[in-house]
Order: C-alpha cells, then structure tokens, then sequence
C-alpha cells in the first residue's frame, strides 16, 4: 500500500544524519516535519511553525499520512540542505537557542530565519548589527517593583548601555558598559514572556535591572543588539581570537538561582533566608530574587587554589531552620548554607564543584583580591 510505504520513507528520511535533531532548537529524535520547508522539527517548534502557516505546515512522522510528493520534496532537502539555505548569513553573535530556552527566544529564531530570512539577506540584520540602539522598554523600579516606561540607549562607540528616567533628559539615570554587561531571559522570576534580566558590574560589585518589551521580537532584538556589541567589544579587546573563542563569553547564563539559608562570619548570628545566584565564580545573595543590588557576595576559586565545598554543617552549627547543610571553604573563611530539600543541595553542590573543577584565569585572579582587600 502506498500509505504504508510512505510511512516507511519518511522514517527512513527522519533517520538520515542531520535530521535526528531539531532543526531549529536542536533536539533529540524530532517526529514533527515542515513539507513545505522540508526539514524536520520537535514538537515545540512544530507548534510555533504551525502559527506561520503562510511558510511553514507541519505533519507528524509518525501520525499522519504522507503522499508521494510530499516524501520526494523531503528527500530531496532536510534539515542539513535547510540550514546551509537559511543561515548562509547568520552572525556569530546571534543567539542561536536551545531545547532549553524561552519561547520567546525560539520564536523569534524561528520567523527571523523563515519568515523574515534575516540570514539570507544582511539588510535584514540592521536592527541588532548596527551598533547604536535606542527605544523604550518597561524597566522595574528598584524601589517600588512598578514597571515604568524608560528610554535605553545601546553605543557600541561610546561601549555602554544607558537607560533615563524621562525621555528627555541630559543625563542618563545609570551608565553600564559593555565590557561588564550580561543579559538573560527570565520571563518566570520577572513574570512576563519577555522579561529581560540585565546584570553589570559598578564598583566591582553586581548590580541587576529587569526589563521587557511587549513585543518580542524588540525584546530579542534588544538582547542580540547587546550580544553583537559584546562581540565587537572583544574583538577589539582581543585581536588574536577566534570567533568560536569569543562566543562563549556573549551571554553568561546562570549556573543556578535559588533561595538557601545563610549565616554571618562568626556562625553565630541567625540564619536568613536569601535569594542566591552563581554566576561563574560569584555566589551573591539577595533579600529578594528581583533586587537591584546584591547584599553580598563570595568568590569562589578552584580546588588547586584551598577552595571547597562540604556537605552538611559544623554539628555545633544553631538557628539553620532548613537541615541540608552546605558548606564552602575559601583561603580566608568558612561560608555556611542551609537547603531546604536534600535535591537542592544536591544540585547546589553540583554547581559548586563545577566551578571548583575549572583552573583559574589570569583576571580571575584580580577579582579575587578585590574580594580579598574588601572593607
């Protein structure tokens, strides 16, 4: 029968090198393809592919029925022919998501290459590669948590991100330059789609603001127009590099967030509860996971450098009201933390040894004495 032995060739033809992943997000065994783009897609892309059905529609491998054109058209493409068309002209800074990442991350990778083909044509990529951006975004207050209407303003000349408090102001309300600047989807801790979490350092400290845009695709133009002065920033900073070295440094996602308990230097003041975020060698604390500024912070170094991390607590340890202790030994004290669940400290301790594991770098070594010489 010709069903059946459709049904064979387009398992045949998900099984070829090339379409055993997503072709968009990079997934595991996709069992969704676009026949009119003839490439293969998880079920999560296949339902943000079925909202431009003007480009794109969709079937299941397995479920659906296939006729003959449909099994050439797909012979004659996949995900591989797919991609050597559609990002011929993709830019290195661009972010290219994840199965992991935020739906609006992934739909806006999707309509940019099939619907808006920004990487067929560089014209299309003016929003984010030009080097200065300037337009309105919901920012939170750091006082009152309301989300106001600000002005920002992206200079890759003058290497910073500014943002003011009134339109027509002189002078801007804060100053972050690209050198420190790192941006993260958070759309769950801020409570929108599109909330946009930016974190630079003033004063060799850590400072937050949350922002969004109503519209998504501003919001990932915002955050790629940062990426692209990122990369520039760096290559001028480091010429010898390659693309592929300078990449990875872009956008630093969070290795873990989440609340512990923790106690003063002398172990004997109460333990508090905190909001803590380790973000490559910094462990910071805040009161609230949407502060602007961290309460405090511990650097953290490398096993060969006498850093390490213990489970459990001192048995002499009081006034921890969650049990599953963890405790990190620097060269100079012991920090003591308390999880709620034996799962959270199990993956804390996790993220603790990953960092741990890594030598460190030449400027890691800076910024540990600035921890080190702190008031």
């Amino acid at each position: 029968m010709a069903e059946e032995r459709n049904k064979r060739a387009v398992t045949e033809l998900a099984g070829r090198p090339g379409n055993t992943v997503c072709a968009d997000c990079g997934a595991p065994d996709p069992d969704w393809a676009s026949y009119t783009l003839g490439l293969f897609v998880c079920l999560s892309c296949s339902g943000i592919h079925r909202n431009i059905p003007q480009i794109s529609r969709v079937k299941s491998v397995n479920l659906d029925p296939w006729d003959d054109v449909q099994i050439e058209y797909m012979s004659c493409l996949g995900n591989k022919v797919a991609e050597a068309k559609y990002e011929s002209k993709l830019p290195a800074f661009y972010y290219k998501p994840t199965s992991s990442d935020c739906q609006v991350l992934r739909e806006q990778w999707i309509r940019a290459k099939y619907e808006r083909k920004e990487f067929i044509l560089i014209e299309k990529q003016e929003p984010y590669s030009a080097g200065y951006r300037e337009g309105l975004l919901w920012k939170r207050g750091r006082d009152n948590g309301q989300f106001l209407s600000r002005k920002f303003v992206l200079s890759e000349r003058e290497g910073a991100l500014k943002y003011f408090n009134k339109n027509d102001a002189r002078e801007p309300k804060s100053v972050m330059k690209i050198e420190y600047i790192n941006a993260t989807f958070q759309p769950t801790k801020i409570g929108n789609p599109n909330g946009l979490q930016i974190t630079y350092l003033k004063d060799n400290s850590t400072r937050n603001i949350f922002v969004y845009h109503e519209d998504g695709k501003e919001i990932v133009d915002w955050f790629n127009a940062i990426r692209a002065a990122r990369f520039h920033y760096l290559q001028v900073a480091y010429p010898l590099a390659r693309d592929i070295e300078l990449v990875p440094q872009l956008t630093r996602n969070f290795l873990k967030e989440g609340f512990m308990e923790k106690t003063g230097p002398k172990h004997t003041e109460g333990f508090r509860k905190r909001w803590f975020i380790l973000d490559g060698r910094r462990l910071m604390y805040f009161k609230d996971p949407l502060d602007a500024f961290a309460k405090g912070e511990v650097f953290i170094g490398s096993t060969e450098n006498k850093y390490e991390v213990q489970e459990g607590l001192a048995s002499s340890t009081q006034g921890n009201h969650w049990q599953y202790g963890v405790t990190i030994v620097t060269p100079e004290r012991r920090f003591l933390f308390a999880c709620e669940t034996d799962t959270d400290r199990a993956e804390w301790m996790a993220a603790f040894r990953t960092v741990l594991s890594r030598p460190m770098l030449p400027q890691e070594y800076a910024v540990e004495a600035h921890f080190k010489h702190k008031p």
